[in-house]
């Protein structure tokens, strides 16, 4: 059982009382709610907070292709640049139905924090194309992401801004983005996008970071709560390459693993699963029922009595309308914002500690900054390497947020956010306005 050594009833994250049901909150709205939250607790220019409330630009582009039957359907693409005060823009390319140019910018602004608190060099940027992948054929998906690339072109490069793969798209995506990209401007640049198949300039232990880093987080705080992770219950909402690679580290490194899901619902054992024994989304798609006798609902796993629950799928899945009956002991956030405001509030009066999305699963960009640099230098790192230096960085960001967690009696998220609004706005105030 994890314990809190204080409690967060009194660090709530809104100030929104209302008790009227509301939609869940976009992308935008919460990074915005976080930021000021965040900008509260620190004596910095009011001006450095509202312009960071804003992306530096958004670039909206058409891309045509011809479909296989002959056809040619136009889509929408986007890539919003948050912030480069700090280094070049940094972010995933996502191919999703819902992809919009106000999700970019919530998910660039929270880039922008994720990479100030891991005290990487980099900017926060987000982009995509409004299109469902599964409806595209390898080659449809192809001439997409080559359009795309030719789209954005003139907006991205190893020392502008780097893309990187997110929903719906992968190191093969990002592998035809680099070779576009390369071909037109003549000279081979595989620091443009990171997440490329190493064979190319990508970095080992770039897919499993993110996972990994959550494994990583949930351990040191398990340990800051005085519990040894040996038996400690864990429940893991989505099976991707976050949740899989999560489940796995942590069920090798003794937790007991009771439940794992994908879209169609969960695979739930109170005696603990083996996860290796069960296909991850890239191995086997949507195959975690197939495997389970016991199946649950992904809503049920979220409201599972265990000691860590971790939900690592997608945004806004605890809500004011379930955040009461979360009932695990300390949540680790493994998917980009999947607590709203509203919801943090609740959880804190709860005295449930959630670890932020911005620091639990920052490795994806932590090793893509490894990739970047081994891109850059032209000298690729042993898995070994990337994997020790992954470590050392996650620590060191831990002890950074826990030392402003204890310091200033706030949330962890809140910690997290005052580590990585301090150090941006130290960047923006040094570097000045100009005229």
């Amino acid at each position: 059982m994890i314990m809190a050594s204080k409690s967060e009833s009194t660090h709530n994250e809104s100030d929104d009382e209302s008790t009227e049901p509301i939609e869940p909150e976009s992308a935008l709205e919460t990074a915005r709610r976080q930021l000021d939250h965040a900008a509260s607790h620190l004596d910095i220019d009011p001006s450095i907070v509202e312009r960071l409330r804003y992306p530096k630009k958004v670039h909206e582009v058409t891309v045509p292709i011809e479909r296989d039957d002959g056809t040619v359907d136009v889509f929408t693409g986007y890539r919003a640049q948050h912030d480069s005060v700090r280094g070049p823009f940094k972010g995933g390319l996502r191919y999703h139905p819902e992809v919009s140019r106000d999700e970019c910018v919530g998910l660039g602004m929270w880039m922008t924090w994720k990479c100030a608190v891991m005290d990487l060099p980099f900017g926060g940027a987000k982009g995509g194309v409004a299109v469902n992948p599964k409806e595209l054929s390898s080659g449809e998906k192809e001439r997409l992401t080559r359009r795309f690339a030719q789209e954005i072109r003139d907006v991205i490069g190893p020392n502008r801004d780097i893309p990187a793969p997110d929903m719906g798209t992968d190191p093969q995506t990002m592998a035809w983005l680099m070779d576009a990209y390369s071909m037109q401007e003549g000279e081979t640049i595989p620091g443009v996008v990171t997440g490329k198949p190493p064979v190319i300039g990508g970095s080992e232990g770039r897919e499993e970071a993110p996972g990994r880093s959550v494994a990583i987080i949930t351990k040191q705080a398990c340990e800051y709560y005085g519990s040894d992770l040996e038996g400690t219950t864990v429940a893991i909402q989505g099976y991707g390459s976050v949740g899989a690679n999560a489940a796995r580290l942590l069920d090798e490194w003794g937790a007991m693993v009771v439940a794992i899901s994908d879209v169609n619902g969960a695979m739930y054992d109170p005696d603990g699963i083996e996860t290796a024994t069960v296909p991850s989304h890239d191995e086997e798609p949507e195959a975690v029922t197939k495997y389970a006798d016991d199946v649950i609902s992904n809503d049920e796993l979220l409201t599972l009595d265990v000691d860590v629950l971790i939900p690592a799928a997608l945004g806004n899945v605890i809500t004011e309308a379930n955040a009461s009956a979360i009932a695990a002991d300390l949540v680790v956030e493994g998917a980009n914002g999947p607590t709203t405001s509203t919801a943090s509030a609740i959880l804190a009066e709860q005295a449930i500690p959630v670890i932020p999305d911005i620091l639990a699963n920052a490795g994806g960009v932590t090793v893509s900054y490894f990739e970047w640099l081994q891109d850059i230098n032209r000298r690729s790192w042993s898995l070994e390497r990337v994997n020790d230096e992954l470590e050392t960085e996650m620590q060191a960001a831990w002890q950074a947020v826990t030392d402003e967690y204890e310091h200033r009696d706030v949330t962890w998220r809140d910690a997290a956010y005052i580590v990585a609004l301090s150090r941006i706005a130290e960047s923006h105030e040094v570097r000045g306005l100009w005229p």
